[in-house]
């Protein structure tokens, strides 16, 4: 394990561990919890990428030629501070916010690591394939996150429809990523970005990602399902909803933004839902 496996792996085993700790000491639970992303976030701040950045390879599926890859640079790095600081700061604030007897208080702490495992993999992710995995592994916490309060009928239904529009964007996001690898003989988002394939077929697939993107980040005309979300309690809002799980489609396009910029409707796409 690296630099980038060992913090993922350590928020993993995090977010099993915080369910008996937060069982066992309520609302102080948190506090515990939190020290899991604290200690990613300094060891990430400490140690920025250096020029091109670096990159982390371990064995998936030998025989389809699929790795897990993993890269550290500048964008990657930024993203994933916002992701583990601001998530142990809202655990921190977990403990004024909760009362100590909030049904499914362990729970909520596990799921809420378990997202912001999610999260840093899906930013530190370089293969597609990896990385949708992650995408849609946030999907399926936001989704625990957000009905929270199940026994409310407003809390299960915003979580339903979040579910639905983002899996739908995922979906759309995984033809393109597959149509992008293919077209570029490499599933690795880096060398994809590096040496941008063209075609008719590219284009398609571009868009097909950028509706994911979307999705995620709730832009126009997915925007109807993150104003009903906010049904999910104070902290799930402002992480997921603020800090981590709609920044994945910014994220996405400012990766794909260098090497794709130029392609057509590109650009114009993005400025005029921005705006709306």
């Amino acid at each position: 394990m690296g630099m980038m496996t060992i913090p993922l792996f350590a928020l993993s085993i995090a977010a099993v561990v915080a369910y008996p700790i937060i069982r066992r000491l309520g609302p102080r639970g948190f506090l515990v919890a939190a020290l899991a992303p604290a200690a990613v976030f300094v060891a990430l701040l400490l140690s920025p990428p250096s020029g091109e950045g670096r990159s982390e390879t371990l064995p998936w599926i030998p025989e389809l030629g699929l790795d897990l890859t993993f890269r550290l640079d500048q964008v990657s790095w930024l993203f994933a501070l916002l992701v583990t600081g601001a998530g142990a700061l809202i655990l921190f604030y977990c403990r004024r916010y909760f009362s100590a007897d909030e049904e499914g208080l362990a729970r909520f702490g596990s799921v809420f690591l378990g997202f912001a495992a999610s999260m840093l993999g899906l930013v530190l992710a370089d293969n597609v394939y990896l990385m949708f995995v992650f995408w849609e592994a946030t999907t399926v916490f936001s989704f625990l996150l957000v009905a929270h309060s199940y026994w409310q009928r407003t809390s299960r239904s915003s979580a339903l429809q979040a579910l639905m529009v983002t899996t739908a964007g995922g979906l759309a996001m995984l033809v393109g990523l597959v149509i992008l690898a293919t077209a570029a003989g490499t599933p690795n988002l880096s060398e994809i970005v590096a040496a941008p394939p063209s075609g008719v077929m590219v284009s398609v697939a571009i868009f097909l990602v950028l509706a994911g993107a979307l999705s995620k980040s709730a832009i126009f005309p997915f925007h109807f399902w993150l104003p009903r979300a906010m049904a999910a309690p104070t902290p799930v809002s402002a992480y997921l909803h603020a800090a981590a799980m709609v920044k994945a489609g910014i994220y996405l396009i400012a990766r794909l933004a260098p090497g794709f910029g130029d392609v057509p409707g590109f650009r114009e796409t993005l400025v005029v839902l921005g705006a709306l």
